[in-house]
């Protein structure tokens, strides 16, 4: 999979540092996401587990070019979210 990512133009780094995520994570949720499903203006939301077990909420847009995703952001699931996402996760294992 190509991926890029949106670079914070305050840093020259990628914007998902900001927020304590390291890119190899991101890549891990994108492959092994636990849902993956439609955001706003065409964007996608991946939540999923890393290997090291932080849940991860990844916001990105498919690129024109195949197989082919350029990250907006990423940042960890906590607290509610994070409680909301794992009742959905418990409720699919049971249908």
């Amino acid at each position: 999979m190509d991926v890029r990512y949106f670079i914070d133009p305050d840093t020259g780094q990628p914007h998902v540092y900001n927020h304590g995520v390291q890119e190899q994570e991101v890549e891990w949720v994108l492959s092994h996401a636990g849902e993956d499903r439609p955001g706003l203006e065409g964007s996608r939301v991946a939540i999923g587990q890393t290997e090291s077990g932080r849940h991860l909420r990844v916001i990105y847009v498919p690129d024109p070019e195949p197989n082919g995703v350029f990250i907006i952001t990423a940042y960890e699931l906590i607290g509610k979210p994070l409680t909301a996402y794992r009742r959905r996760r418990r409720r699919r294992g049971r249908q």
